[in-house]
């Protein structure tokens, strides 16, 4: 499997959050660092985007069962 580097938008669009949301959990350690790509681009794999939904889905059905 080929591991896809998303960029900001598709990110986006993947995770439902805004921009100022997916920064803020960068900072806070809650959200997967993006990887430096060139002097003035980034991008984040998809595997560790999706890592990042499957453990939210996974808290949310925790949650649902507790």
């Amino acid at each position: 499997m080929v591991d896809r580097v998303l960029r900001l938008p598709e990110v986006i669009q993947t995770t439902g959050l805004c921009k100022t949301a997916i920064y803020a959990g960068i900072s806070a350690g809650t959200f997967p660092k993006q990887l430096k790509l060139g002097q003035r681009s980034s991008g984040w794999l998809e595997s560790s985007i999706q890592q990042w939904i499957n453990e939210r889905a996974a808290l949310a059905n925790a949650d649902e069962v507790a």
